[in-house]
């Protein structure tokens, strides 16, 4: 970690720390804050955790989320005078100060020190301390090797085991992934001492779906799934008349683009929702075919090799148009 003596340093005295996840948190986001946020409350530091947007009702379970501030929802001015006045601000599952969009500026222009915990590609130099790591399967084990390098393994408690074992468990595909290595298997045996129940967190974000995101996933599969066998691709688009039929909550498409890739023969999937601030894009890709390079090069985006994102203010279907178009230029890879 970079300066890692400096930052025990000043974690020495109290602070008023601000931790902040990137947009529309995920489990690996949202846990990875709760999880830092509980810690360094029991050292004595005051912490707010800010998120730019709302995240998914089936992360509500996790422990003080509930005290998470809000900052599209809430006054802004409030929220900029707090984060002007800490002392540290963590920024975890982002390398990027646009992934948090208008609380973005507010955070650059805070005196606070900014401390960088990510495993995403594309790292901005913004952070004074930093934890970064893109071998990492989840910014929520990097939590896990923040606090041991501090020393204070012992204080992890079932509260924040389960926020740490929720973020690897998903940004791991429930550990089917390539980055799900030996040392993470490790770290979650020392979550189930502390008395994780892995079975309970599973079924917490996996098994409470409303009936409205069952019915809105098959319209999905029937209607909006499309597959170009010569490009061994297929991808899903949402329309925003669809999040309307089926009263679409935030959470409801986490995950869709998932059965695109799970088609026999499949290398790259594509997911593309018209949201009301653009379009919102997912990848997925199976061996070395890096979505992150693609993201990156047409769709403003970025991520990993094998997972990524991306969005453009254009019509969704220019997007599609525009995805097809991008596809030729790989097509010796997703060929081969």
């Amino acid at each position: 970690m970079r300066n890692l003596e400096l930052l025990k340093e000043k974690l020495q005295s109290p602070q008023k720390v601000i931790i902040v996840p990137h947009r529309r948190p995920d489990a690996d986001a949202l846990g990875s804050c709760l999880a830092l946020s509980m810690y360094l409350q029991k050292k004595g530091h005051d912490t707010l955790v800010i998120s730019p947007d709302d995240y998914p009702q089936f992360l509500f379970w996790m422990t003080d989320n509930e005290k998470v501030a809000i900052y599209e929802n809430e006054d802004k001015t409030a929220l900029d005078k707090k984060i002007n006045e800490a002392g540290l601000i963590f920024c975890l599952d982002f390398s990027s100060l646009d992934r948090i969009e208008k609380l973005g500026k507010p955070i650059a222009n805070s005196p606070a020190e900014k401390v960088l915990i990510d495993h995403h590609l594309g790292k901005e130099d913004f952070a004074k301390f930093e934890l970064w790591d893109t071998k990492a399967s989840a910014t929520a084990e990097l939590i896990f090797d923040f606090i041991t390098l501090l020393g204070d393994q012992k204080l992890i408690d079932v509260a924040i085991a389960e926020c740490i074992y929720a973020g690897i468990m998903t940004d791991t595909g429930s550990f089917k992934y390539s980055s799900t290595s030996s040392k993470v298997h490790r770290n979650i045996a020392v979550l189930m001492d502390r008395g994780l129940n892995t079975e309970r967190i599973h079924r917490l974000v996996y098994d409470t779906n409303s009936e409205n995101r069952i019915r809105f996933l098959g319209f999905v599969l029937d209607n909006r799934l499309e597959i170009i066998r010569d490009f061994k691709t297929a991808y899903i688009y949402i329309k925003a008349e669809d999040l309307k039929k089926f009263n679409s909550k935030t959470g409801d498409t986490e995950g869709l683009v998932n059965y695109a890739l799970s088609i026999e023969g499949i290398k790259l999937a594509a997911m593309f929702i018209d949201r009301t601030d653009g379009i919102s894009m997912s990848f997925r890709s199976v061996g070395n075919f890096s979505v992150s390079d693609l993201a990156a090069k047409h769709f403003k985006g970025g991520g990993h090799k094998n997972a990524a994102g991306g969005r453009l203010a254009i019509p969704l279907e220019e997007v599609i148009k525009k995805f097809k178009e991008v596809l030729k230029e790989y097509e010796a890879e997703l060929k081969a």
